[in-house]
């Protein structure tokens, strides 16, 4: 396994360190192992740059729970102290600016509200008190206000409100009291979106309120109206930013008036004890990730240049406050621009990217100029943060073999230390194989690549089942992170060679790959992953008789499609998969996806529809699968998976559906969870297994 004392991240001006993988004896990485590492989060280092707080959460499969605590560590090294104990979710530690208590989200009386504490976690005590709930809280710069979004009720507020207004406490908690005591359940709705990702629209929008640090005050509502202010996130960036002289708040509003169209978001900036609000960029694509720079003098944030296009180039774009100038600092790089911060003297940004499954950390001046490289390995990095003397920096890191730590660099030079440990006696026990890379030639003559991922004790002598990954997206990428869902140690640690093919409509290796996908789903994409099943059934350690192959989302429309076009497979896995693009294109709520990817609505351009939905193709169904889906998925409802299911039962092709009533896009409660993976690596057993005793999954040691 990769050896995190030897982290691949240099200084900041160092070159890089090459990392050998040392693969010492030690059980499989089953479900039940991966279940018991501490998950690292959030960390954000003290203004006095003495101690990085940090959640870390831990897995009660029998309780069916996620329980968040927040956890302090000292730069210099040590052990991590535990600060929160009580309730199940402490989250977002937030530093007052004087480094003397930490500010944080805790439902451990009257919901989520911010709660405050000594950075040795004593003194513990409520400071918001919202009836409608408080999360992301921000502190101002000169310590006094305090920034938080909760979700309220807009008929709460003046009619016909464009400008901050006072939150009325009262009347939020007398609605919230008589949704809870009706009977009446109707939904009435005149306008799209009215469903997003796991959720209905009801009464209640999101918006960012202020008040005073110490709790004392109004409270007031700084984005008031009928919109999410700011709007639905999947992650990325932080979403408002206060300025460093603490009097103005910039956030992200969508202000279209189809928001299930629209990708258009824009930047907009509002004193922090309300007014006015005023718009300050007009891209048509989004802007997003507004981040100060410390002199108060730039504005960086990401951007996409095309409207309507999820997917478009993110490049890093920087705001001169004083002028309006506004200069696109990474239009000469071909790569998505991710994580991003300022050197403490506001001269220089440090960003990382997407490339080729992997995240270099890349530095330039604000004024423009060349990019250089600071760091590239085998590793994903994030967070950075610099100390007030700019001589350390803390970061993240991980790889598809090791999830998240905190680490500092150096900038006298030497390699990353890790600061945490919280998962050292899981990997003394455990066996995690690192990913391998493999490439081959695939539609109009692009380079493919895909990671390989050997099973523990792998032995080139003998030959083992395959299982092709696919991955969602469809511009997205696999890459060397760590994930909980569609983990390749797990199914390695099942017997498995594992492969993860980043075919055409991939990130990270250039926006026209990426845009390749348009238009063209079971085109080059299919073409590159059947390339690749005929480079990896060629491999002396691969039998080419017991492939399988399982995706989801996007991935699950590859398997869709894959059904009705080969035979190679010996089983499939579809989760949450698209399986007829018109039926999908009328019950998805983001509509700009299938408007943008199939050059219109159904109506519009029912050709394309007709020529790439694996629907068309069912009566070449003949691969035995099983289909997964959550009924609480809005992105891809679950009617596509009971529709898929229909078509192979009336077919007789043996078939399987699982349906997770709680679950969205993604399965993600432990015994839902639990019993995916075992339910998906049982079925893929059945059909690749030679012997009985090759049947089960290796099981974790007592």
């Amino acid at each position: 396994m990769k050896n995190m004392r030897l982290a691949v991240l240099c200084a900041f001006f160092g070159g890089v360190v090459s990392v050998s993988p040392q693969i010492p004896a030690k059980a499989p990485f089953t479900f039940d192992a991966m279940m018991k590492l501490v998950r690292i989060d959030d960390p954000q280092l003290s203004p006095d740059g003495k101690l990085v707080a940090f959640t870390a959460q831990t897995i009660d499969v029998a309780g069916d729970k996620k329980i968040t605590q927040i956890y302090v560590v000292p730069v210099e090294g040590g052990g991590p102290q535990q600060l929160t104990k009580e309730g199940s979710s402490n989250t977002r530690p937030r530093w007052t600016p004087d480094s003397k208590r930490i500010l944080f989200i805790s439902d451990r009386s009257n919901g989520q509200q911010v709660w405050s504490m000594t950075p040795n976690g004593s003194d513990q005590k409520s400071v918001t008190n919202v009836p409608t709930g408080a999360d992301g809280v921000t502190i101002s710069p000169d310590g006094k206000l305090i920034l938080f979004v909760s979700d309220v009720y807009p008929g709460c507020e003046p009619a016909n409100a464009s400008s901050g207004v006072e939150y009325d406490p009262a009347c939020n908690k007398t609605n919230l009291d008589q949704e809870a005591a009706s009977k009446m359940n109707a939904r009435v709705y005149t306008a799209l979106l009215y469903r997003h990702w796991t959720q209905y629209e009801g009464k209640r929008r999101t918006h960012l309120l202020v008040q005073r640090s110490d709790g004392s005050g109004k409270i007031w509502d700084l984005t008031p109206g009928d919109p999410n202010t700011p709007p639905f996130s999947l992650g990325g960036p932080e979403q408002y930013a206060f300025s460093p002289d603490s009097v103005d708040v910039t956030y992200v509003a969508i202000t279209d008036s189809d928001p299930s169209t629209s990708t258009n978001s824009d930047l907009f900036t509002v004193h922090a004890t309300g007014g006015e609000a005023k718009r300050i960029t007009t891209n048509p694509g989004a802007d997003q990730g507004p981040l100060y720079s410390p002199d108060g003098k730039y504005l960086a944030y990401r951007t996409q240049i095309r409207g309507g296009y999820e997917s478009d180039q993110w490049r890093l774009a920087v705001l001169e406050l004083a002028t309006g100038k506004m200069n696109t600092l990474t239009d000469s790089l071909d790569r998505w621009v991710e994580n991003y911060t300022w050197s403490p003297d506001s001269k220089n940004i440090f960003f990382t990217t997407d490339d080729h499954g992997t995240s270099p950390l890349l530095m330039m001046p604000v004024a423009g100029g060349a990019i250089r490289t600071i760091a590239q390995g085998p590793t994903t990095v994030g967070g950075m943060q610099f100390t007030p003397d700019e001589k350390i920096m803390i970061y993240t890191e991980q790889s598809g073999s090791r999830p998240i730590e905190i680490n500092k660099a150096m900038s006298k030079g030497g390699s990353g230390v890790p600061l945490t440990h919280l998962n050292d006696a899981v990997f003394d026990q455990y066996q995690l194989t690192p990913f391998e890379t493999i490439s081959v030639d695939g539609a109009d003559g692009a380079k493919v690549e895909s990671f390989v991922v050997k099973p523990p004790g792998f032995n080139a002598s003998v030959k083992y089942p395959a299982l092709f990954l696919i991955h969602g997206g469809p511009e997205s990428e696999w890459g060397e992170v760590w994930t909980y869902r569609w983990n390749a140690q797990v199914f390695a640690a099942a017997g498995y060679v594992v492969i993860m093919p980043n075919p055409h409509g991939s990130v990270g290796y250039g926006q026209s790959f990426t845009d390749a996908v348009n238009g063209d789903w079971g085109g080059r994409p299919y073409d590159d992953i059947m390339a690749t099943v005929d480079y990896a059934g060629n491999l002396p350690y691969i039998d080419k008789d017991r492939m399988v192959a399982a995706g989801g989302s996007y991935g699950g429309y590859m398997i869709d499609w894959v059904l009705g076009h080969t035979d190679r497979f010996k089983a499939l896995v579809s989760h949450a998969g698209v399986y007829d693009l018109e039926s999908e294109a009328g019950t998805t709520e983001e509509l700009w996806f299938p408007k943008w990817e199939f050059q219109g609505f159904p109506w519009e351009n029912r050709e394309l529809y007709e020529k790439w939905s694996p629907s068309s193709f069912a009566k070449n169904f003949k691969t035995p699968t099983l289909v997964t889906h959550g009924e609480l998925d809005y992105r891809v409802p679950a009617g596509q998976g009971e529709e898929l299911f229909t078509a192979l039962q009336e077919l007789k092709i043996p078939s399987k559906l699982v349906q997770f009533p709680d679950e969205g896009h993604w399965i993600l409660k432990p015994q839902n969870s639990q019993f995916w993976y075992t339910t998906v690596i049982d079925w893929l057993n059945e059909y690749t297994k030679k012997t009985p005793a090759d049947v089960k999954p290796a099981q974790s040691p007592n």
